[in-house]
Parts: structure tokens; sequence; C-alpha cells
């Protein structure tokens, strides 16, 4: 996949509108440049280079309803993206073999670095029309059955489990409840604590309730840098707690949301650094670190035995939180 251009002033987030003017005077620069009358090149670079410093100092103090945003932003690489630029000879497996295929969840297999893989994560879309197609990534109780499938022939034929997570949650409509929504998403953490092969999950975007923990329960839990992890969003814990959604801002610093917090909580295993700015703008570097950080916390997991694997991941999950016995 092709570097991307730099994005335009148009598609900033809310928080980056100071540097709205910069880009109009890079943009101006570079009409200038292309008159082919002035030899702009050394203005350009400085230019660019104000920019870069601008944003680095914008997104090194970013507070918690910041990264939900950039966690959220249209322009994120999606799953099928990041499976396309860190691994090869994805072929992709469709249906749950029970009622019907759900384009909300990706799953297949694949190579990674030459390793057969099995890979899955829920897929958004980076425009009105292709969230509408994928449902903007909330699965129906068919994409969790489809990903136990995948997860299974991963038994099967012993081959590692890579998941990635970007979800607001589980699609609630009527008929996900009537096609039974919680007991598959059930049935998925019951088995993915009995896999007797590695499994390595991703945090992308929105790590958003159990419709996260459908395909989660890795070994080892990974997260982006501006990524988030919630059992609720916190305009939707505002709306619960406060009686108040406009202070959303307030929820997500109370609940630890972030990969910084997460990862001083013991919920997660690794942060996986972005680029200056967020994943969308270089995707090519996001996903040379996450597939950096798959395959460094995947070689310890590979010689483990069945039952060695099992225990690895009770353990993971057995110590989180902290909490008193009384007499």
């Amino acid at each position: 996949m092709a570097k991307p251009e730099q994005k335009n002033h148009k598609r900033l987030l809310e928080f980056e509108k100071p540097l709205e003017e910069l880009y109009d005077k890079l943009e101006k620069l570079k009409a200038i440049a292309d008159s082919g009358n002035i030899e702009m090149n050394e203005e350009l670079r400085l230019m660019e280079k104000r920019i870069e410093a601008a944003r680095q100092q914008i997104f090194a103090g970013l507070n918690p309803i910041q990264i939900v945003s950039v966690a959220r932003f249209i322009e994120r690489p999606n799953a099928r993206e990041y499976v396309e630029m860190i691994f090869d000879d994805f072929i992709e497996l469709h249906g749950d073999r029970n009622f019907s295929d759900d384009p909300a969840m990706l799953t297949g297999i694949a190579r990674l670095d030459g390793r057969p893989v099995v890979v899955m994560g829920h897929q958004k879309g980076h425009s009105t029309k292709e969230n509408l197609a994928h449902n903007h990534a909330m699965a129906n109780p068919e994409g969790y059955r489809k990903a136990l499938r995948i997860m299974r022939l991963a038994e099967r034929y012993n081959k590692p489990i890579i998941s990635f997570i970007d979800t607001p949650g589980a699609y609630p409509g009527i008929g996900a409840e009537e096609r039974g929504q919680a007991e598959a998403i059930a049935k998925n953490l019951r088995e993915m604590a009995e896999l007797t092969v590695p499994f390595i999950s991703i945090i992308t975007g929105e790590g958003g309730s159990g419709g996260a923990l459908g395909i989660a329960m890795g070994n080892r839990v990974l997260m982006l840098e501006f990524s988030i992890y919630s059992v609720i969003s916190p305009e939707g814990c505002a709306s619960i707690l406060f009686r108040d959604a406009t202070r959303a801002k307030d929820a997500a610093i109370a609940m630890k949301i972030t990969a910084k917090d997460l990862l001083e909580l013991g919920v997660i295993d690794e942060i996986i650094k972005e680029p200056i700015g967020g994943a969308h703008n270089d995707p090519q570097f996001a996903a040379k670190n996450i597939k950096v950080a798959i395959l460094k916390n995947l070689e310890p997991l590979l010689p483990l035995s069945h039952r060695e694997l099992i225990a690895d991941r009770y353990n993971k999950y057995r110590k989180m939180g902290i909490y008193n016995e009384g007499d």
C-alpha cells in the first residue's frame, strides 16, 4: 500500500485547528513553486518542518477525550489495510456456516514473514458509504460466530491467531439480539480462554465494550498509542453516571481508557508507537511497528505446549484488578 500524501487542513481534527493557518501558507508556497517562476524548495522544507514541530507539540499533550477523537478518526487505517501491509498471501474466508456472512468482521488466513497465521478484525470504512456497508464495524452474532469458526480452524492446523480490534461495540439491533448477540460473545470468551494456539490481539482504534472483547482475549494484548479500550463509550458513561452526555471529557479521564493508563493497570501488555499525528498520517510506519510488535510477542509463545498456552492466558486475566478478601 502506497504511503498517502500529507493530509490537508480540511481533514484536521478539532484540536489540530491551530495548524490550519500553517497549512494555508504551505499551500500558497506550493502554488508559487508550481508556477515555475520562483525556486521555493527551501521555504517549503522549512514550512513542513514547522508544521511537523507544531503537530508534535499538540500530540504530546493530548487529553483522554482528544485521544478518543483520534481513535475514531475516519481516515485511520482499518483492519483490511493493516492486513495488506503486514501480511502476505491473505485469503479472506466468509460466513459463519450458520446464518450469513458479516461484513463488519474480516477473517482469513495469511503469512507473517513466511509463517501461516489466521487473522481477524473489525472492519471500518473511510466514508459514509463504506461504513454503512460494514455496519460501522459493529458485528452481529454471525460476525462473532464467523470469528469463532476461524479460531477453531487455527486450532485444527495449529496456527497462531492475530486479531485487530476497532469497534464502537457489538451491534445492538433487535435482529442481533434475536439471533443471540450476548450468547455469541459469551461463547467466544469461553472458547478463547481455552485456545491451544498462540493468540495476539491489537487494539488499533476503538476497543468498545463486549464487541471488542469478543475477539480480544489474546495471550498478549497490544495497543496503538492513540487507541482506546473501554467497557462503554465516554458519552455513554457520562449519560449514565452524570446524567449529562456533554461531560464525556470527565468520564474519559475517570475511565482510564488510554493506552498509557491501561498499561499501568496491567490490562494490556505493550503500547505500539504511532507516527506523529496518528496512524492515519503514515499508515506504513504504523503497520511496520505493529508487525515488529507482533513478531516480538509471538516468538516466546511459539514453543509453549497447549497446556502452557492456556495457563499463560489464564494467569494473564486472573491477575487483573485489585481486590480484598474479608473474613
